[in-house]
């Protein structure tokens, strides 16, 4: 045999194999499911009411959107309880605020509609509905409210807060970086729109956190869950986007996962249960403290790892499913199953 050929055809037995493994993972066919799937855009109906209107639409905006105005009212907006019309007041106060219009106007400008996050969404659904065709699907609202809140998830909703995905270069993060840091601000971003709904319906809706849950591998292991079945429902978005990294924050958490994994079983941080003391590896920041030199690792360490946990804990029981998954609660199988050990 011609050595000289070898690399080659070597290389072409590699691609061959490669490519039959990623034939292997076929995505589910969900074109056949239906979702019946729209934003309603409360924000623009607000947007539109003018001062002089409140008490004769008002009413007719609280009777269409029932828990939701309430909720923005008053836990949102901050005007005053619904149940008469004691909050009118406080409602043209803010309707006639110079700040509530240039808001507003940046609103509308940056979503004029929201037909690419609501296919997106709709797509997403349809993969729920695939492993879970039994899922309600909530009624989405958008809405913008001074910076207050993302993604509110209520008794029958998820609302849509448009002013905090005005994009990253948005004129108005700076100037309410005091609240909101730069490090957060920088995810404010159209292409969020969509993940943040989905994580935010699987964590309050379809499998909240269990508070006896204490110790960081259990956390890490339900963090890991969350994201693996955020691979399933939205196989097309890029890891970054689901966990909110960085394109460079993702690069340093694979290149150095080996040593981050080896400082947390050197420390016993595994079974740790003082929230003071795990809390800085799953919550975001700008990088994790104690890790990683001049500042620069990614953050949320813990919710990293335990989303690779998961993922070669899958590798090893490809027949479990994701139902089968999301049912098992013991973190320590997960762990032992995975024989996670990066390198």
């Amino acid at each position: 045999m011609d050595l000289q050929r070898r690399p080659q055809i070597y290389l072409i037995f590699f691609i061959c194999l490669f490519t039959a493994s990623c034939a292997d993972k076929k995505e589910p066919d969900v074109s056949h499911i239906k979702v019946d799937l729209s934003i309603e855009r409360f924000d623009k109906e607000l947007s539109a009411l003018q001062p002089a209107q409140v008490s004769a639409k008002s009413p007719q905006l609280k009777q269409k959107y029932g828990h939701f105005y309430a909720d923005f009212m008053e836990s949102i907006l901050g005007v005053g309880p619904v149940a008469d019309s004691s909050y009118y007041p406080q409602l043209r106060t803010v309707l006639n605020n110079s700040d509530y219009k240039e808001l507003a106007k940046e609103v509308n400008a940056k979503f004029p509609d929201l037909d690419e996050q609501q296919a997106e969404l709709t797509d997403a659904f349809k993969h729920i509905r695939y492993y879970y065709p039994e899922t309600k699907i909530p009624r989405l609202i958008s809405f913008f409210s001074g910076f207050s809140v993302q993604t509110p998830v209520g008794n029958d909703y998820i609302g849509i807060g448009l002013d905090m995905f005005l994009g990253a270069d948005s004129k108005f993060y700076p100037a309410i970086v005091q609240s909101i840091p730069q490090y957060i601000s920088r995810r404010f971003t159209p292409e969020n729109v969509a993940p943040r709904v989905v994580e935010a319906f699987i964590r309050e809706d379809l499998f909240p956190a269990n508070d006896a849950d204490r110790s960081l591998l259990s956390r890490m292991v339900y963090n890991g869950k969350v994201l693996y079945m955020m691979d399933a429902v939205m196989p097309d978005k890029a890891d970054s986007l689901k966990i909110g990294y960085s394109t460079e924050q993702m690069k340093w958490a694979e290149r150095y996962q080996p040593e981050v994994w080896a400082y947390f079983l050197e420390n016993n941080l595994l079974y740790e249960t003082d929230y003071l003391k795990i809390q800085k590896y799953l919550t975001d920041a700008p990088f994790t403290p104690g890790i990683g030199e001049d500042s620069k690792s990614a953050p949320k360490l813990g919710v990293y790892l335990g989303w690779q946990i998961v993922k070669k804990y899958m590798e090893r029981n490809p027949d479990l499913g994701l139902q089968g998954l999301m049912k098992e609660t013991d973190a320590q199988k997960i762990l032992n199953g995975s024989k996670y050990k990066p390198r």
